[in-house]
């Protein structure tokens, strides 16, 4: 299976069962958040998203490879655990840069939003349907 199909199967089942084969052990991971080294601490990072946040989802939009870059378009979305339980989403991309034995050895995720933008997405309450 190729790099490609393995990244559509990890986004199709986020953050569960992650392919963490493909990433060097020492992937340099980069976003509006979080910077580091390592995919030790790519997977604890993983882990936190899976035990803090409610329903996460990475919906991939779109996929391409030129050479040793892939490059992917996603929304990542969660229920945060309030009382109101807001949705939130963040809309971005990734850059994905592979080593010569063909593993990711950056990942830097970009977001359409600001740290701002969902931080105030905490504060909405989620719209619940009338009878």
């Amino acid at each position: 299976m190729d790099i490609l199909e393995i990244l559509k199967a990890d986004y199709r089942k986020f953050p569960q069962d992650q392919t963490y084969g493909v990433y060097a052990s020492d992937v340099y991971f980069k976003d509006p958040m979080n910077e580091f080294r390592g995919c030790d601490r790519y997977r604890q990072m993983i882990g936190f998203i899976n035990t803090w946040f409610i329903d996460p989802q990475l919906d991939l939009h779109d996929i391409q490879q030129t050479d040793d870059q892939i490059r992917t378009d996603w929304t990542l979305s969660w229920t945060t655990p309030l009382p109101w339980k807001p949705r939130t989403q963040i809309p971005g991309w990734s850059e994905l840069t592979l080593n010569s034995e063909g593993l990711i050895c950056a990942h830097v995720d970009y977001w359409h939003c600001s740290r701002l933008d969902v931080l105030s997405q905490q504060f909405r309450r989620r719209s619940q349907s009338k009878p």
